[in-house]
């Protein structure tokens, strides 16, 4: 059985590290660190390492300075202590078919990296955004959502519905080309939609679409189905006391099955 290696990246504001690690190591993970960004610059570690790294949430550089703009770029341009560019050890991570998990800021990272959608072969290409909230407020609510059976996303795999949290003031996927948009839903790239809890289909409107993002897009994969990002938390919900109606006996599928599932992919390759 192959080792399941997993990175969680924190610094520069995220918050969400030490919870997304908790549920790695509840899906048996075999090895799970938390290492700074400046870990890696530093050669204290490196992201080849591990095969499995994820971008947790939180306020990533205050949620000030753009959606994880100023990260990407600290990505792009910073080299390690040898004057290696980090981006480069990135590049060989996902040209070697590892993993890698976006939450939140983490998702918004991804995309301005340009490793989602990642369509056409376009492979960190920028080609959409994350902007912000149609309400224009930073909305902390739990939503419901649907994953696409058809994508493929092995973090997805398995999943119908699910009921997770979302806390963000700029999760609104921007696509200005609407024949990449098109692309994206033909392609099955889209691996997780906001639904209407009534009619169990995906929504523009507000609240069960806490942004308004076209096709109700919570999550995105790439082609691989091996990168994955999403503006809902899934390590919020790792317990079942997280759930807003535990006491009253309710439950859903953990978020934390999300991060099983691509343990599970690398226990099985």
């Amino acid at each position: 059985m192959s080792q399941a290696k997993v990175l969680v990246i924190t610094g520069y504001g995220t918050n969400c590290e030490r919870e997304t690690a908790h549920a790695a190591k509840t899906a048996e993970a075999d090895n799970v660190d938390i290492r700074f960004f400046s870990d890696l610059i530093s050669e204290k570690t490196s992201v080849l390492d591990y095969n499995f790294l994820i971008f947790p949430g939180g306020f990533l550089d205050g949620d000030e300075l753009g959606a994880a703009q100023a990260a990407s770029l600290r990505w792009r341009y910073s080299r390690t202590k040898s004057g290696r560019f980090l981006h480069a050890d990135l590049q060989e991570f996902v040209q070697k078919g590892n993993l890698i998990l976006g939450i939140c800021n983490g998702f918004q990272l991804l995309v301005k990296l340009g490793l989602l959608p990642s369509g056409g072969g376009n492979s960190f290409k920028h080609q959409v955004s994350l902007s912000y909230n149609d309400s224009a407020r930073f909305d902390d609510r739990w939503v419901h959502l649907a994953a696409n059976p058809n994508s493929p996303c092995v973090f997805t795999k398995g999943i119908e519905r699910m009921y997770l949290p979302v806390r963000h003031g700029e999760g609104k996927l921007e696509v200005k080309e609407r024949e990449l948009l098109l692309a994206m839903n033909e392609q099955n790239l889209i691996a997780m939609q906001y639904i209407d809890p009534e009619t169990g289909r995906p929504t523009q409107q507000y609240p069960a679409n806490p942004n308004g993002s076209p096709l109700g897009i919570a999550g995105l994969t790439d082609p691989t189905g091996r990168i994955f990002g999403l503006m809902p938390h899934p390590e919020a919900y790792n317990h079942r006391t997280n759930h807003p109606g535990w006491t009253r006996g309710e439950s859903d599928i953990r978020g934390t099955e999300l991060i099983a599932a691509g343990v599970r992919h690398l226990h099985a390759n």
